[in-house]
């Protein structure tokens, strides 16, 4: 009597799984042990260790269980534990979601901080999401449209930030004015990195983009006649209203508009100046990604060498990936310094880069939504645990691991085609007789 085939399989799985699970248990033990176990603390006689055997027992148990339940859950017989993927009917409830959210969120973005229940930390908190959302997008020109791994995009920021601040404080320029020559300058800087890179790929790509991005962050340490070394730029201008300043005074904006006068209207201009911002640099995105350009990023993404034999000039292709995300990252850099009024290169550190890269990954590379989605996520989840800081980047960690086990190109991993036909026509016998005739 033969024995079904399920049940024959469930043994065999059960046995590799709590192995799999026992081998990740003993990994987070040893993590655990240096990591979590002990403890530096300032006493009389000087630091002392304070062993804190509890939390390595909870950190092990709940590694052993999560993995022995996402091994249970996911493997199937005869598939390799690297073919963990969500169902097909998911996915593309994903895909219908994520159309019908993107209009939505724009709707939400707008009205929310008109709401009466709306606090100022929620329209700060906003301005941080969307200067984040704003750079993501950048960025995913880069690394999810034309495929180039860039580590050292927080240059490009810097770049922004700093052309700001001078321009504004030794020429008198207003920011509408500096705005566009922060993102001309950040352009320019694109295309020399772009040139030096332009036969390089992968881990190579990725090196040379993270030394440029500490060659800019090492040069506006030491150039301190200009850029003021380590103690920054302070006194940066603050931006109007087409010339209306927010001051208090009968020339400020809430005289000017019969209002009364509240710190909060600053507030909410930044606020709406980034989401413009924002959306524009999404609507440029969208409308270049039709565009030759566009498909040719697309082609130099899928393979470079079947790129370069179909005749597109992947030179020109690479330089302006770069120029064009690295002058949306100059506009967010200049906001962001008349934002906070004060910059120093502590701002544009390694980690930064790292932030918007998970950001583009995690949400999906390619993906508009995807991106939006994983910097509210990544960034607010900053905030909410933010009184948890032993515990933040441990948890950051967790939920990139769960991403890439369940979602290994994104939240929205979706890479639909620019253009497609929507009509398929079929050809007549006919007309098929007669091309042989």
């Amino acid at each position: 009597m033969a024995v079904p085939a399920a049940s024959a399989a469930a043994p065999s799985t059960l046995g590799p799984a709590v192995k799999d699970a026992g081998l990740s248990a003993l990994i987070a033990l040893g993590l655990a042990l240096p990591m979590l176990g002990l403890v530096t603390t300032q006493t009389q006689a000087g630091m002392g260790l304070v062993p804190h055997w509890d939390r390595v027992a909870i950190a092990v148990a709940t590694v052993f269980v999560g993995r022995l339940l996402l091994n249970l859950t996911l493997w199937r017989p005869g598939r390799r534990k690297s073919a963990l993927a969500v169902p097909p009917k998911l996915e593309a409830a994903l895909s219908r979601t994520a159309k019908y959210l993107g209009p939505l969120a724009i709707l939400f973005a707008i009205v929310m901080p008109l709401l009466p229940f709306t606090e100022r930390y929620a329209i700060d908190l906003g301005i941080l999401v969307l200067t984040y959302v704003m750079l993501g997008w950048g960025l995913n020109i880069v690394v999810g449209l034309a495929g180039l791994l860039d580590l050292g995009y927080v240059a490009f920021y810097a770049v922004g930030a700093y052309s700001y601040a001078l321009l504004a404080q030794h020429f008198g320029l207003s920011f509408w004015i500096c705005l566009p020559l922060a993102g001309i300058l950040a352009a320019f800087w694109g295309v020399l990195l772009g040139f030096p890179v332009l036969r390089l790929r992968g881990d190579y790509l990725a090196i040379v983009t993270l030394a440029f991005g500490e060659i800019i962050r090492i040069v506006l340490l030491n150039w301190y006649w200009v850029t003021g070394g380590p103690n920054g730029v302070s006194g940066i201008p603050r931006p109007s209203f087409f010339g209306i300043d927010f001051d208090r005074g009968p020339d400020g904006f809430a005289a000017t508009f019969g209002l009364t006068y509240s710190p909060l209207h600053r507030i909410l201009f930044l606020y709406y100046l980034i989401l413009a911002l924002a959306l524009i640099t999404n609507l440029v995105t969208i409308r270049l990604r039709r565009l030759p350009i566009g498909r040719a990023w697309e082609a130099l993404r899928e393979d470079e060498i079947a790129c370069r034999s179909l005749g597109i000039n992947t030179v020109n292709t690479k330089l302006t990936a770069f120029a064009l995300g690295a002058m949306f990252a100059g506009f967010a850099g200049s906001f962001f310094a008349t934002r906070q009024g004060f910059i120093s290169p502590e701002s544009f550190v390694f980690m930064e880069s790292a932030l918007i890269l998970a950001i583009v990954v995690l949400g999906g590379m390619g993906s508009q939504f995807g991106v939006a989605v994983a910097a509210v996520v990544m960034i607010g989840g900053f905030e909410l645990f933010r009184e948890f800081s032993d515990f933040r980047m441990i948890t950051f960690g967790l939920v990139m691991v769960l991403i890439m086990v369940w979602r290994p190109r994104g939240l929205v991993s979706s890479r639909s085609p620019t253009v497609f036909l929507k009509e398929k026509k079929a050809i007549s016998g006919a007309l098929v007789q007669e091309g042989h005739g």
